[in-house]
């Protein structure tokens, strides 16, 4: 750590006496006692980037509202109740006495400083201006390039032109030209990158490439569940803060197989209610996101129930869910063979193998069953309250029969996850899952739909939108197994 350094500058036209040092910038009016004429500025923490300007020092910093005049303001930015612990942007000039020659000094210094905490300074951003309000665009020119431009961070910008673009940008981008990739979007880009990076055949190399997210979406449930778990509110400055201070965080990836077909998900899998609530409700789209509570009432007064069965490794402390199963066929090993066979260079899946006794299974008819990554399925939806980033373990939701009034009690609790504790929800933690989907109870020629990480992978006959390709087919054995740690993102800091 380099020696204390102090000099005499102007600070808005006052004089002042500058220090550097102990990862802070002070400055302490001339003539003034107390705290009221002393500033500080936390480099790791307030400090975007710096630049020497004649005899002038500009340090651009992203610093609590209440505690300068704002040049550009975010509201909800920081941890706290509503308007709390808003950031605001300002840039602070100190005019060196010393003239020229110190300004460049001290601009260097606090540039090394800078440099110290191991930020990114080249990024690949994916902009995907068709999700949610279709305003990712208008978000990234207003809020996200100055701020990125402030921390003297290099952008390439890559607009996605239609659903699997990202992940095939991913697939081949030269990723030595960047220190990580950006995803301006819900959390639909975000699975197309980690996608299309486990597609290369340098795999093992690309997968540690950092990747952001910045909420422009709909649902937005891994930057929620990322600035949450910090203490920070869900909002797009304290995403773009939290990529610039280059704080990483590893992530769990689940493997999802059938057969040969194979895809990666990172958030979440569901089937049931909140799969139908969540794609059948696109015909409301018109309705904005009231649509989701809309529907939800529709379904629930209209309840259905499918037939289908479980099969789980349970994590430790959770052996006692369910049945022993008697013999299990090693599926995952079969697909993961074959799938080596057909794509022998790319990310093959997690290398795991069960015992029989490790199994336990659940039969239906099931109102929803519920995988989870990350405790936050959206921003207003704590679907998995115990979820964490890269335990090696899913968290499991199962809801077998409930009553319509409780189950409309249930929705009502999701904004803070206590809905895991009604005596009708099932809540346990997995390291390998496999579903075998059945037709509705109350219409056997009727089959479900299966949501990964908000895209269908699977369709039963009589679904809403069958007349899609999807990635699987409805009806066979589905099977997700977690890698831990496989993926990093970036994170506020660190995770508690």
């Amino acid at each position: 750590m380099e020696d204390r350094a102090t000099a005499n500058v102007r600070v808005d036209g006052a004089p002042a006496e500058a220090t550097l040092g102990g990862g802070e910038l002070r400055w302490r009016r001339a003539g003034s006692g107390g705290a009221a004429g002393e500033r500080a500025l936390s480099l790791e923490r307030d400090v975007l980037g710096v630049e020497a300007r004649g005899k002038e020092v500009v340090v651009r910093a992203f610093v609590a509202a209440g505690a300068a005049r704002a040049r550009s303001c975010a509201p909800g930015a920081g941890a706290g109740g509503k308007g709390a612990g808003r950031r605001c942007r300002r840039d602070f000039v100190l005019e060196m006495a010393d003239g020229e020659g110190a300004a460049a000094a001290w601009g260097e210094r606090l540039a090394r400083c800078l440099d110290s905490f191991g930020r990114p300074k080249r990024l690949f951003v994916f902009v995907n201006p068709f999700g949610g309000r279709k305003c990712a665009k208008k978000i990234y020119d207003s809020e996200i390039k100055p701020l990125f431009e402030a921390a003297g961070v290099s952008i390439t910008v890559q607009e996605t032109e239609c659903q699997g673009h990202a992940r095939e940008v991913a697939s081949s981008l030269d990723l030595g030209k960047y220190d990580g990739i950006v995803c301006v979007s819900g959390d639909g880009v975000l699975v197309e990158v980690v996608n299309g990076i486990l597609q290369r055949t340098d795999w093992e190399e690309a997968i540690k490439m950092p990747i952001g997210v910045v909420p422009a979406g709909t649902g937005n449930g891994m930057a929620k569940s990322l600035l949450h778990a910090a203490g920070e509110t869900c909002s797009v400055s304290n995403a773009v803060l939290a990529i610039i201070k280059g704080y990483k965080q590893s992530l769990d990836v689940c493997t999802i197989l059938q057969g040969e077909k194979k895809f990666f998900s990172v958030l979440l899998m569901t089937w049931g209610l909140v799969a139908d609530i969540d794609i059948e409700s696109e015909k409301y789209r018109w309705m904005g996101s009231a649509r989701f509570d809309f529907y939800a009432v529709v379904r629930i007064m209209s309840l259905r129930k499918y037939c289908g069965s479980i099969q789980f490794v349970p994590a430790p402390g959770y052996e006692s869910y369910g049945e022993p199963v008697k013999q299990v066929e090693n599926s995952i090993l079969e697909s993961l063979e074959q799938s080596g066979k057909s794509h022998p260079s790319s990310y093959p899946g997690p290398s795991v193998e069960f015992q029989a006794s490790d199994w336990r299974f659940v039969d239906g008819p099931f109102v929803a069953v519920w995988i989870n990554n990350v405790p936050w399925a959206a921003e207003d939806i704590m679907a998995a309250p115990e979820a964490k980033f890269s335990d090696g373990c899913m968290d499991a939701i199962i809801l077998r029969d409930c009553p319509k009034a409780d189950l409309l009690a249930l929705l009502m609790k999701m904004s803070d996850g206590s809905y895991v504790k009604s005596p009708y929800v099932t809540y346990l933690k997995v390291r390998s899952f496999k579903l075998s989907p059945g037709q509705l109870v109350e219409n056997p020629k009727r089959g479900g739909i299966i949501d990964v990480d908000g895209e269908v992978i699977a369709r039963g006959e009589g679904t809403y939108g069958k007349c899609h390709q999807d990635v699987m087919a409805y009806g066979s054995p589905i099977q997700l197994t977690v890698h831990q740690a496989l993926a990093t993102i970036y994170c506020p800091n660190k995770i508690r």
